[in-house]
């Protein structure tokens, strides 16, 4: 089982090159490890023991029924949730089911655990993979391992010659590529609100409040309430069961089944709900960040001098008034890659490349400042 962890630890390893934001990793590598870390453990519980245990009568044996009703689906009655335990029910949702059949709930949902993290995992990691697709290598290649900083004079400068050639060469023809990364956050944000919908569809329509039922539930005497962990994840349900007796009839037994299971699947899905709508105001935030980005070259100007504050202030306002989004985008993740001291030398050459080393004093954005 370690070492079923370790791999899965090198699946989600994140690069040294940083070509994303922290939120958009959260989403392929905190997210993925997780929802594959809880869908083996559901795995090695399901399948190394029994996941279910049903009480049974000599007439049946006690691996056919226990198969039986973990295949079929098991049940409880939803008007004796809110009846006392130990007084008027055995167990919340437990009783005589001889009255309305609309009064069961029945559960299906608990042998598909598993496969349905699984298949969450992968949806969390499909915004990376088309984001690498689509990145090519490119970040990785321009820095040249001017990461490292660990080289002669010589080989920077000619390095640092080849990244500007690059960018005078190639300025204002990064937007594209800007602009499908965040696609890619847009996705990522679509994932984790569809995941949502999708849990709630899983759960029969109950997992959308359910972090928000289980704070009240707690918040109030719970005696008078219906713990929501327990209706949507039971401990005990019951099962029927039909056979032919001697005389050919058909005969019904009534199990009681105990889902040991669903112990562990209650803290999975409280966990998974709090987590999904902290990464949806997350990144949330950092589309909206975009969207200011995208269309406020001022905006651009204050967050590079906020980040980057040993790159001059002049040198920035002539980065930004000659490239388009694109490019600043491309220069913001050069910072996260670069040593600071490289970076800075790269950006104040840089506007003596774009034609303006003449000037001695550079303008402010007050004037007409070329939109991304």
């Amino acid at each position: 089982m370690l070492d079923i962890f370790r791999g899965l630890k090198n699946l989600v390893k994140v690069s040294h090159v940083k070509t994303d934001s922290i939120v958009f990793r959260l989403h392929y590598s905190i997210t993925v490890m997780i929802l594959m870390s809880f869908s083996l453990i559901i795995t090695t519980r399901q399948y190394v023991g029994n996941p279910i245990d049903c009480v049974h009568t000599k007439d049946i044996p006690e691996d056919v029924l226990n198969t039986y009703c973990w295949i079929q689906s098991t049940y409880t009655l939803k008007s004796l949730f809110l009846k006392k335990q130990g007084v008027s029910v055995p167990y919340p949702g437990i009783g005589n089911s001889d009255g309305d059949p609309a009064d069961k709930k029945h559960y299906k949902y608990y042998q598909w655990v598993c496969f349905c993290l699984f298949f969450q995992a992968i949806l969390f990691y499909t915004p990376r993979w088309l984001w690498k697709s689509w990145e090519g290598g490119k970040i990785h290649a321009l820095i040249m391992d001017l990461d490292i900083g660990i080289c002669s004079e010589a080989e920077k400068k000619q390095k640092k010659k080849l990244l500007l050639d690059y960018l005078w060469e190639n300025l204002r023809y990064h937007n594209w590529w800007a602009y499908r990364y965040y696609v890619c956050e847009l996705l990522a944000l679509i994932n984790v609100i569809g995941q949502m919908f999708l849990m709630n569809r899983f759960f029969d329509g109950e997992f959308m409040t359910f972090g928000l039922d289980v704070i009240d539930y707690m918040e109030t005497d719970q005696e008078d309430r219906m713990d929501p962990m327990i209706y949507i994840f039971p401990r005990m349900t019951k099962c029927t069961f039909f056979k032919y007796g001697s005389s050919g009839e058909v005969e019904k037994h009534d199990a009681i089944c105990i889902l040991p299971l669903n112990v562990v699947n209650e803290k999975i899905y409280i966990f998974l709900w709090f987590w999904f709508i902290l990464l949806t105001f997350l990144t949330l935030l950092t589309l909206i960040y975009r969207v200011v980005i995208i269309f406020s070259p001022r905006m651009r100007v204050y967050l590079f001098r906020m980040r980057f504050r040993l790159v001059r202030r002049d040198a920035i306002e002539i980065i930004v008034r000659r490239s388009k989004m694109g490019d600043w985008f491309l220069l913001y993740l050069f910072r996260k890659n670069i040593n600071t001291v490289i970076f800075r030398d790269v950006v104040k050459t840089l506007p003596n490349r774009l034609g303006h080393n003449q000037h001695h004093r550079v303008p402010g954005l007050k004037g007409e400042i070329q939109d991304a």
